[in-house]
């Protein structure tokens, strides 16, 4: 717990962008970062012991591939999802784990009053950060996706965020389309991010809530860590309006870990407390997976594995 704190607080206050290619003597960073030299120091220095920067003499720090990785800027995206998961807020929700385990109450909803899908849009301070962790704790997924399935026609991303799958699966698949679904608070990030990556004119953004419904006329529908946040119900749900949307023959694609056998050590059992702490979902076995496209309507006809911690697993 210690160490992660240590980490969460240099991932916050941005020291990594603070360093260069040269090291940086701590009264430097504390000026650069308005913090007091010696208690930063003492950070650091816990924090190098696990490659998290390197000490110097006369008690200055360098970069270590790690660290290099807590900039701002790095395409990693790591320091946002520090700064998420490290964060207060997450750790109020765990640290009543018990309760949650008492009551199947997500520790959001308790500390919160309200779940967190409902309150992210009320706070537009932690809308970037939580787009930019979700790129640092699943950036590997989108292109181990796009290079494991055969994406062809038009491709909705329901949830689609700041667009990075959508990105990754279009610039894999030239020949397909993309369309692009999300609440109206992410799509300006989401049209940014399109943009730069040269695909305006191959995807179509359009704004809504999935509980209402999504794009009609696609050919794939993908839910990429979307169904992971949500309880049964409403699962079925936003399944079912998938279902009902897409072409005849289309296909429905969840983007999701599946919970392997007991004992065996999956980072799926680990997400899992993760969601039933902070939203209220779970990740699922293939069996639960299969009961669950069920009563929306559909059929589990394959689990695409990829070279990520993600599998592809595909409905009709």
């Amino acid at each position: 717990m210690i160490k992660v704190r240590a980490l969460w607080a240099a991932a916050e206050l941005g020291v990594a962008d603070h360093v260069g290619a040269a090291p940086v003597a701590v009264d430097a960073l504390a000026a650069a970062t308005g913090t007091q030299a010696d208690p930063l120091y003492r950070v650091l220095r816990l924090l190098a012991t696990n490659g998290i920067f390197r000490e110097l003499p006369g008690r200055s720090f360098a970069h270590t591939p790690h660290s290099e990785a807590l900039r701002s800027d790095h395409p990693t995206r790591t320091r946002a999802a520090v700064r998420l998961m490290g964060g207060v807020d997450f750790w109020n929700a765990f640290a009543g784990l018990d309760q949650t385990v008492r009551t199947g109450e997500s520790g959001w909803q308790r500390t919160k009053g309200m779940g967190f899908f409902d309150w992210l849009p009320n706070h537009p301070e932690a809308a970037p950060i939580f787009n930019d962790a979700m790129i640092g704790i699943h950036g590997g997924e989108p292109p181990a996706v796009a290079e494991a399935y055969p994406f062809a026609g038009t491709v909705v991303d329901v949830g689609g965020g700041s667009g990075n799958m959508l990105t990754h699966v279009l610039q894999r698949h030239p020949a397909a389309t993309g369309v692009l679904f999300d609440l109206p608070h992410v799509a300006d990030a989401a049209r940014a991010n399109l943009r730069a990556a040269g695909l305006a004119e191959r995807c179509t953004l359009l704004t809504g809530s999935f509980f209402d419904g999504v794009p009609a006329g696609g050919d794939l529908y993908v839910l990429s860590h979307i169904v992971h946040d949500w309880d049964e119900a409403s699962c079925v749900r936003i399944l079912a309006n998938c279902r009902k949307a897409k072409k005849a023959g289309g296909k429905v694609l969840v983007v999701e870990m599946v919970v392997p056998g007991p004992n065996e050590p999956h980072p799926a059992k680990e997400l899992d407390l993760v969601m039933l702490t902070v939203p209220g979902g779970r990740e699922r076995t293939e069996a639960e997976y299969t009961q669950l496209f069920a009563q929306a309507g559909l059929r589990l006809t394959r689990i695409v594995p990829t070279k990520s911690p993600v599998s592809v697993i595909e409905a009709e």
